[in-house]
């Protein structure tokens, strides 16, 4: 089975838990978070999707090029990081068509595939699927199978599936976009699996053995973000809550990460979707 490995390219102070709290002045750190990481990939000749933030993508063309010439899947992770709740339906279609242009003047390639910031895509805003779709996306992964404080479609397919556009729980055979969910495992409810804090905070045995029994019925999808995997990122003062799901196990991140690289097969998201 290849699963799907990703990686969401954002400022390590764009986080939904950070953004509050983060000082005027600050280094960004993306190039020395990223550079280790392509490194770590091109030692298991491994491919991978970046979902890029517009703006980073503005600053850091040269990164981006270089990640596009490595083989990799360049995403969008819209422009602002502002989640689709806070941009709403026009601002939203705004930053979409400004981050394709962006990127497409970077690689020469439109991106076909769209990571909502914070996962922020629900049935309160499934006009954004037709917002993608418009702009010629041909899949999403922000739909996460369990509810947090700042995210979740809990009653969402664990498959990859076509969303109805009245209800993205409910697979269309004929939808135009194919939406790749989120990880999880069924034990009772829906144990997240996918990366970021989960893979930060699960032990990597109980991670291998979930990937392998999730393997049995589809691929997964693992997403990680480059600044939670590099030791150096620069940590704010948060609430105990915040800073724990923020900063836990962020100096073995980038370890459990090339521990999975050893005992799976990773592609980009296209890929494994057939694209």
């Amino acid at each position: 089975m290849i699963n799907a490995l990703s990686f969401d390219l954002e400022y390590w102070y764009t986080a939904e838990l950070v953004c509050r709290f983060a000082p005027d002045e600050k280094e960004d750190q993306v190039i020395e978070a990223v550079y280790p990481l392509l490194d770590l990939l091109d030692k298991y000749d491994t491919k991978a999707t970046f979902f890029v933030l517009g703006k980073l993508a503005e600053k850091y063309p040269e990164l981006i090029i270089e990640i596009s010439k490595k083989g990799h899947e360049i995403g969008s992770h819209s422009y602002s990081h502002k989640t689709l709740h806070e941009l709403g339906m026009k601002n939203f279609e705004d930053e979409i068509e400004k981050t394709n242009s962006i990127l497409k003047s970077i690689t020469g390639k439109s991106p076909l595939g769209f990571r909502a910031p914070t996962f922020s895509i629900d049935n309160t805003n499934k006009w954004a699927l037709d917002i993608l779709v418009k702009n010629g996306y041909k899949y999403d992964s922000s739909v996460f199978p369990v509810k947090t404080n700042l995210y979740g479609v809990p009653d969402a397919p664990v498959f990859s599936y076509c969303p109805s556009k009245d209800d993205i729980t409910v697979h269309d055979p004929d939808g135009p976009i194919i939406e790749y969910p989120l990880s999880v495992i069924k034990f009772g409810i829906n144990i997240p699996i996918a990366g970021g804090f989960y893979l930060r905070l699960l032990p990597i045995s109980f991670l291998k053995s979930a990937i392998n029994r999730v393997n049995m019925k589809r691929s997964v999808v693992i997403y990680m973000h480059p600044w939670e995997m590099y030791s150096y990122t620069q940590k704010v003062p948060l609430p105990l809550i915040s800073r724990f799901i923020t900063y836990y196990g962020v100096d073995s991140a980038f370890s459990k990460l090339e521990n999975l690289l050893k005992s799976f097969k990773f592609s980009p998201v296209r890929e494994v979707l057939g694209l």
